[in-house]
């Protein structure tokens, strides 16, 4: 039967997955190993820490409690029969739906946890269980009898899986470092996937950066049967056929879809708060929490000291309007020392810079509550980014002759100014990439390195290694998977497929995995993305207006102000840090022997750009943080083996 074991501390931990399996099943997989792998994932989870080992396949969980915080819930579980067996991290929104069309077939349940609901419709439907599933999930499932194994995970990329298999064996887990425990996975670096961070800061899927490793996309699952792995889609986004009703009909529906979603999110055995930027999608978030009953409602914000890029007060005013038990927290630069924790809780180089602030509000919030509803997903599914009005007003652009885009292009890129917020600093960024094609112009904005700025900064032998390598055709292909009949919709979906799971969620997961608190985001309903994408892109941006149809929902749900007032964005003042406060630090890093050593940059490229942005001449703080955390990755990940995390972690 193989042997099971449990751990049952006194405090909450967070929600973790790991295993191996070897192709050869006369092999056994060592104890010590799956050992190892839990420990290092102990920051995700557990209330119940367990492994289950038979043979050459083990599997490991750490668990946070939400549902059913009774034993009923210990993982790796079996099913009745002792056939399957489950490791699992995630949510299932309508288990409860699904248990009880079980339970009219005549399954007799154990437990009141939506694991054991997924291990018994795997049983009757196999891989096909994951079109029932509505939640974020992901889970591997181990058959005694066939010897297979499933690995998913869920439509819009909420959790995260990575793998790693040779001729051997095949590894896998929610964070790297589980698969680095065993010292026969390399941590070589990809060159490759450093290539495309340096474009994106991120790693995009199926890349990892270790070469060793990739990650399992959204909307996947993996499967191994007789030595051979496979991976396999299980759900496509379908911008098309168009919904065609009135448009109160749709905002009745969106409304009802939102309410539902919100509602679903709600269930738990454990406090539930929400955090709150003040923008449209959390404030929205809030009044559906208030509406369903929610209480008390606790809502957790953050600020900076500089005004524009501070919310908080926005933020007051949706909590004073709900009358919500409010916290916040104003992210000083000293902020900076936690970046020896980011980097070992992300794993590999990540530049969204607001991962600070990120890191802090989850810890902050875990002190109060163990779940918490954010906003994320409203803008790549309702069209809310600036990046959207500006495509749309190229586009008008590109109708005016050549002659007069050229003029416009040449007065705007010598506008006086041209700092980060400022409006003259975003227009001279619109100018820049004017002349592009559409889908080129949507990467530049989007993009932290070009290729003309790679081919400046790579040192002659690795231009050679990855000069070939076209980072932009990877958004290209995003595109060009879209059935979408529009340039809006085609760039919301190349949104949803890589910067929406690569960036976005990568980022709250992490962040909040850290502190072993779960986020759940009400707009990542898969029904709700769905709506969304049927609709005409005229709901979505209609003239220069964003959220067009969201923004009709909640008039009289929302202060007017609020309701109106235009997007900010989560933004770090990064540019003032690396003219003060990490400044020597970047300096020290970057130019250290150790850095050079590894061949990628000309050490003359990276000076200029610490000397023109301290200076003031030129802004280039994304690059700086860009080459700041990839070099701090290599000195955690790749110049040593990851163990024990940093200390506060």
């Amino acid at each position: 039967m193989g042997s099971i074991w449990y751990h049952r501390p006194g405090h909450l931990t967070v929600c973790g997955i790991a295993g191996q399996l070897f192709f050869d099943s006369g092999r056994t997989v060592e104890r010590a190993l799956l050992e190892r792998m839990s420990a290092v994932l102990a920051h995700r989870g557990p209330d119940d820490a367990g492994i289950f080992r038979e043979g050459p396949i083990g599997l490991v969980n750490r668990r946070l409690a939400i549902i059913d915080l009774s034993a009923g819930g210990h993982q790796p579980m079996a099913s009745a029969d002792g056939r399957f067996w489950i490791t699992y991290n995630g949510e299932i929104y309508n288990f409860h739906e699904l248990r009880a069309a079980l339970a009219r077939e005549g399954v007799a349940f154990r437990s009141e946890s939506d694991t054991e609901v997924i291990l018994a419709l795997y049983a009757r439907r196999g891989p096909g269980c994951l079109a029932a599933l509505r939640g974020m999930f992901a889970f591997a499932i181990w058959d005694r009898e066939r010897r297979t194994l499933l690995v998913a995970r869920d439509r819009l990329g909420k959790k995260p899986v990575v793998y790693a298999r040779d001729g051997q064996a095949l590894h896998f887990a929610s964070e790297a470092k589980a698969i680095l425990q065993d010292p026969a996975v390399g941590v070589e670096p990809d060159l490759t996937a450093i290539h495309h961070f340096l474009s994106y800061g991120d790693v995009p899927s199926p890349w990892s950066a270790f070469r060793s490793m990739q990650k399992l996309p959204p909307a996947h699952y993996l499967w191994v049967e007789d030595g051979r792995v496979s991976v396999h889609r299980y759900w496509t986004l379908r911008y098309t056929p168009k919904r065609r009703e009135p448009e109160a009909v749709l905002a009745e529906e969106l409304l009802a879809l939102l309410e539902e979603a919100v509602r679903l999110r709600l269930i738990s055995d454990v406090p539930v708060g929400a955090l709150l930027s003040g923008g449209l999608d959390s404030s929205t978030v809030v009044a559906l929490m208030r509406r369903a009953g929610a209480g008390p409602l606790r809502t957790f914000s953050i600020g900076f000291d500089r005004p524009e890029y501070d919310e908080l007060a926005y933020a007051r005013q949706v909590a004073r309007h709900f009358e919500t038990d409010h916290h916040e927290l104003v992210v000083k630069p000293d902020a900076v020392a936690i970046l020896p924790r980011l980097t070992w809780h992300y794993d590999e180089p990540f530049a969204d810079a607001s991962a600070v602030p990120a890191f802090a509000l989850c810890e902050m919030a875990r002190g109060f509550v163990t779940v918490a509803l954010n906003g994320d997903g409203g803008d790549e599914t309702f069209a809310g980014y600036d990046r959207y009005r500006a495509a749309a007003l190229a586009a008008w652009a590109d109708g005016l002759p050549a002659a007069v885009r050229r003029m416009a292009a040449r007065g705007l890129r010598h506008l006086p100014g041209d700092a980060p917020k400022s409006r003259t600093g975003r227009l001279r960024r619109f100018a820049e990439a004017l002349a592009l094609p559409p889908r080129r112009r949507y990467a530049r904005w989007l993009t932290v390195f070009g290729n003309g700025e790679k081919a400046e900064l790579y040192t002659p032998a690795f231009a050679a290694q990855v000069g070939a390598v076209d980072s932009l055709a990877l958004l290209d292909a995003a595109y060009a998977e879209s059935d979408a009949p529009t340039f809006l919709d085609a760039t919301l979906h190349a949104d949803v497929q890589r910067y929406l799971p690569d960036d976005l969620l990568v980022k709250m997961d992490i962040a909040s995995m850290a502190h072993s608190l779960e986020v759940r985001s009400p707009f990542l309903d898969h029904r709700v993305v769905e709506f969304a994408a049927a609709l005409p892109p005229g709901l979505k941006l209609r003239g220069l207006t964003a959220k067009y149809l969201l923004k009709r929902i909640t008039r009289g749900l929302l202060p007017e102000p609020i309701r109106r007032r235009p997007k900010m964005g989560f933004g770090v003042p990064i540019d003032h840090w690396f003219r003060h406060e990490l400044r020597e630090l970047a300096y020290d890093v970057l130019l250290d022997g150790r850095a050079c050593q590894r061949g990628y940059f000309r050490p003359d490229v990276v000076r200029r750009y610490l000397d023109e942005h301290a200076r003031g001449r030129a802004h280039h703080h994304a690059r700086l943080w860009s080459l700041l955390v990839l070099e701090l990755w290599h000195r955690a990940f790749v110049d040593r083996r990851p163990a024990a995390p940093p200390a506060a972690v």
